[in-house]
């Protein structure tokens, strides 16, 4: 490696000796992170319940850690790299820790929302800090996939233990220690991070803040999903739904402008302007919004018109979390070097496509066995095929100054796809919902009967929802195979946004997902 290669990504040629307890915390860290995402989702139900919060709102409970989450990633990763990674890892675990303890102290709808928006923003500084923090740790190629490799096994396994772990609390304790049990967690993490991470000298970028790029980027994106929030309950023709999505358009425009003017942009535009990784952004989050909604819905389904124990509905989950495993680990790692990623992709999103259209099938006594089985194992298939080479492909031919940005673009891209994806898909359920129940409540006579219609009307709404997701994966399956066009890795070459020397082939790191 080039000495200005390894002075720009601040890379030391000894790599530190305690780099692989370090690599403990970071993990910690990540499961954490992971956890809150599928323990939340258990305890929805609940939460909803005991705070009064109704049938339109309760999307916020995703929606505004996901939207802090994704709206303040670009701008966390700027941050790690101007106050240094270690400090900002450790104040994003002490914030994160602060932010669930508010929200396992919930006594409303207002504060469990504003403390799920609290934790967006620390996870925004926690996520790129600690990626950030394994690249310049781990600098030999083979200790970095290794390093990397665990990483990515804790954010697959992390969210089979969530789903279960947030099934046993809320059963036999309370939905409000989902949250609390992140403060233990925190605790060590930063305990051992402040303790053993020794970050190599150098490695700062000291170019001013983009201030206007993340007011604009962050104020677009908030405009964006409460366009698409406000059109459950307001309508789509609605004066302020309408102009919240011109708002956010006009926001979104003045931020390419900005970054395209500013010396020192919070997302390079060359970053995103790659064919091949423009074609992973925006295909992976096209994925991801009918992913995250579907997760919601069923939950729902399961506790609700199932009538299924917190407990029971994690385990139920679990052959969709077999199957992402399956497929990253023993497809799409096995044959990611074999052929072009875009022949992982495709087909990948095309097999998830295919477990969604089992789950149209919903009704009121559907069988797991016989449904929600197969298609949660394809969807999950399906996705961990296609996610495995999209992760790799996403920051392969950058520079080693924007390895970061195209780190944290992958992780935005997921947690945008899936604010909208909760807001579009749950509006678009809620509408049929109605619609359903105003066209069959005349003919139910007796109490029973109208019970039978509510949750006809609930599974009609979800059916509706999941048929817009299946055409949404059709659509990601048809811009991957169109847009990304990278031959197989040791094949030929990915045009990317850098020079092409060998320092940067040396400096390319795995991304993994939260």
């Amino acid at each position: 490696m080039s000495q200005s290669a390894v002075k720009a990504s601040g890379v030391t040629d000894a790599p530190d000796a305690g780099r692989w307890k370090a690599l403990v915390f970071i993990a910690l860290a990540q499961l954490m992170v992971v956890l809150d995402a599928t323990i939340v989702n258990i305890a929805l139900p609940s939460a909803q319940q005991d705070l009064g919060i109704s049938d339109g709102n309760r999307q916020w409970v995703v929606t505004a850690y996901a939207l802090a989450f994704g709206g303040l990633l670009l701008f966390g990763g700027r941050i790690a790299d101007l106050w240094g990674r270690k400090r900002t890892f450790v104040l994003g675990l002490a914030g994160f820790a602060v932010a669930s303890a508010l929200g396992g102290a919930a006594t409303n709808e207002a504060m469990m929302f504003g403390s799920r928006a609290l934790q967006g923003v620390f996870g925004a500084l926690l996520a790129p800090a600690a990626l950030s923090l394994l690249a310049v740790m781990f600098t030999d190629a083979k200790e970095r996939a290794k390093a990397f490799g665990i990483y990515g096994a804790i954010a697959g396994g992390g969210g089979a233990v969530g789903l279960i772990l947030g099934g046993f609390l809320t059963e036999y304790l309370n939905w409000r220690w989902t949250f609390f049990v992140n403060i233990p967690f925190a605790i060590v993490a930063a305990a051992g991070a402040y303790l053993v991470i020794r970050e190599p000298k150098g490695g700062r970028n000291r170019s001013p803040l983009d201030i206007p790029g993340v007011i604009l980027s962050t104020l677009g994106l908030v405009a964006l999903v409460y366009g698409f929030t406000r059109a459950e309950s307001n309508g789509w023709s609605d004066a302020v739904t309408v102009g919240m999505f011109v708002g956010s358009a006009v926001l979104l425009l003045a931020f390419v402008v900005v970054e395209s003017k500013v010396k020192a942009p919070l997302l390079p535009l060359r970053v995103i302007t790659e064919r091949n990784r423009g074609g992973i952004y925006l295909s992976l989050g096209l994925a991801i919004i009918a992913m995250f909604g579907l997760f919601l819905f069923l939950t729902y389904y399961l506790q609700i018109v199932k009538g299924y124990t917190p407990v029971k509905t994690g385990f139920a989950f679990l052959p969709m979390i077999a199957g992402m495993i399956t497929g990253s680990t023993q497809i799409g790692a096995r044959l990611m070097t074999r052929v072009a990623p875009r022949l992982l992709m495709g087909p990948g999103f095309l097999v998830a496509a295919v477990g969604m259209l089992f789950l149209t099938q919903l009704e009121v006594d559907t069988s797991y066995a016989g449904v929600l089985l197969p298609g949660m194992l394809l969807l999950g298939l399906g996705m961990g095929t296609a996610f495995m080479p999209a992760m790799s492909m996403a920051t392969t031919g950058v520079e080693p100054r924007d390895a970061g940005v195209a780190s944290a673009m992958v992780n935005t891209s997921q947690q945008v796809g899936g604010a909208i994806g909760t807001a579009l898909l749950n509006t678009i359920a809620a509408s049929a919902t109605t619609s359903y129940i105003a066209d069959h409540i005349g003919g139910a006579s007796s109490r029973s009967q109208q019970q039978l219609v509510q949750l006809e009307g609930q599974v009609q709404g979800y059916t509706s929802a999941i048929w817009f997701a299946v055409g949404i994966l059709v659509v990601a399956a048809a811009l991957a195979l169109t847009l990304v066009n990278a031959g197989r890795p040791g094949g030929p070459a990915v045009t990317g946004s850098g020079t092409g020397d060998e320092a940067e082939d040396e400096l390319r790191v795995p991304v993994v997902a939260h």
